[in-house]
């Protein structure tokens, strides 16, 4: 769910040209995702898989927000902010704590070298859902 709820949180979270008022929002989303975790339960009501899912949760997190503490960009801050409300809001949706796979059509008959794959590979990269913008890079 962290995924989801990892949320692509990037901010700085030692409040470096942050305002007050992203700061908190920052923190109050990260706090959320730990309340989250805590009450977490697995769709199939195994424990196992529960406290997989709830570990999932806090690591995603744990990574995210680490990696993006030292942001200063107002609006790749707002991004991130976006991207983790998404995620938050689409796991409690559908239950899964991990990212929900984008279906987009295979890269088709085109050459691995050349201006198809180019251009198939920059409309796959331009159509990736918001909440999906940091997943690639920590996977």
């Amino acid at each position: 769910m962290m995924t989801q709820f990892s949320l692509v949180l990037n901010w700085d979270l030692t409040g470096t040209k942050m305002t007050p008022v992203t700061r908190r929002e920052v923190l109050g989303l990260y706090r959320k995702i730990f309340r989250i975790a805590k009450k977490w339960q697995s769709v199939s009501g195994q424990m196992e898989d529960t406290i997989k899912e709830k570990q999932y949760i806090i690591n995603e997190a744990k990574t995210l927000f680490q990696k993006n503490k030292n942001l200063t960009d107002p609006e790749v801050i707002h991004q991130c902010i976006e991207e983790c409300k998404a995620r938050v809001e689409i796991g409690l949706h559908y239950n899964i704590p991990y990212p929900r796979p984008i279906h987009l059509p295979p890269m088709g008959l085109a050459q691995k070298h050349g201006r198809t794959f180019q251009k198939q590979e920059k409309l796959r990269k331009l159509s990736k859902p918001v909440y999906l913008k940091s997943y690639d890079e920590i996977s």
